[in-house]
């Protein structure tokens, strides 16, 4: 009974930071699904990434917050208010998730696993033979609480962002991929050292404090 209660107080004090949160209520105010859009939008107005003509490839992108956003950037004209983007779309987004997606006006979903061959046969296809000038990836796995294979996973995640990148992403592309602080953390810097020109971390405001998450950002492939 004690543990039960004691899951029960933390539950409680999570929807309330939850219900108080700024992000959450200004998500709600602009018609975001998630609040996770706000950090992608400090990472891209502090770097520049995304501007409209652009292919932007979005990995992990249920519930679709972050299309949403890089929907917004890509349309000039958009209202400021409201979740659906209101001005033409410069550009192409794709978004990729093994969930499915509501419909986010304008952009192309393909729901599965971006590993299969089917699925990258029609990402390519949607692509047009073009390079994506953009991969952001929030792609995350069910931590288990077994750091060690937790950690595992997450590098896995990441690793497979930076073989799409070396595949798909543009020389003087940027890629913006979630990773958490933890065992290895160290390893998947490098890794962005050795692949990107440019590489830069990130801990957004939106991000909680209580997280370990941050954003790894690299810009501008190195020749392979």
């Amino acid at each position: 009974m004690k543990s039960s209660t004691k899951s029960s107080k933390v539950n409680r004090a999570w929807l309330n930071d939850h219900v108080n949160d700024t992000y959450v209520k200004l998500a709600k105010l602009e018609g975001y699904r998630a609040r996770a859009a706000y950090k992608l939008k400090e990472i891209d107005e502090t770097l520049g990434l995304i501007k409209p003509g652009h292919l932007v490839v979005d990995l992990g992108s249920t519930p679709g917050a972050w299309s949403q956003y890089i929907r917004r950037k890509m349309s000039p004209k958009t209202a400021t208010g409201g979740g659906a983007a209101v001005g033409a779309l410069n550009g192409t987004i794709i978004a990729l998730d093994m969930l499915p997606m509501d419909p986010v006006e304008g952009v192309i979903f393909i729901k599965g696993d971006f590993r299969e061959i089917e699925v990258l046969e029609r990402l390519t296809l949607e692509m047009k033979s073009r390079m994506a000038d953009v991969v952001v990836s929030d792609m995350a796995p069910n931590l288990s609480g077994i750091s060690s294979a937790d950690t595992a996973r997450i590098e896995h995640l990441v690793e497979l962002a930076l073989d799409f990148c070396q595949n798909y992403l543009k020389p003087q592309g940027a890629l913006v991929a979630k990773v958490f602080h933890g065992a290895g953390y160290d390893t998947l810097v490098k890794r962005f050292r050795e692949t990107f020109v440019v590489v830069k971390a990130m801990k957004p405001k939106a991000s909680r404090d209580k997280s370990s998450e941050t954003f790894l950002v690299g810009i501008g492939l190195k020749s392979q």
